[in-house]
């Protein structure tokens, strides 16, 4: 275990300060999931405007679309960013967990020792 002091108001402050970021990236992580969908939808429209009938055909031609490929590369960016952040505020969250408990073994040792 450390013996570095826990200040439980720097760990507040970086939740209060990261709050609306890991937000916006939840945020776009979930609009981005949900806009594969369309993206693909759209793909699949112009597989079918080029003369792929068949609905495997335009699946096909959608999935195998550079778009569609990048549009994969911004999920995992955005997962990334989500995921990242979300690790940092469960940090945070365990240094003031870590402090209220050595806060209270410090009590009960004040209280033993008196």
């Amino acid at each position: 275990m450390s013996d570095r002091e826990i200040d439980p108001n720097v760990a507040i402050d970086f939740m209060l300060k990261h709050a609306e970021q890991y937000a916006v990236a939840k945020a776009n992580r979930i609009f981005v999931e949900e806009y594969r969908k369309t993206l693909k939808a759209e793909l699949m429209k112009d597989a079918l405007s080029r003369g792929f009938e068949a609905v495997n055909a335009q699946e096909r031609e959608a999935y195998s679309h550079p778009k569609y490929k990048q549009h994969l590369k911004d999920i995992q960016t955005a997962h990334e960013l989500e995921i990242t952040l979300d690790w940092q505020l469960i940090a945070a969250r365990a240094r003031v967990d870590v402090w209220r408990t050595q806060e209270a073994s410090n009590r009960t040792i004040d209280k033993v020792t008196m």
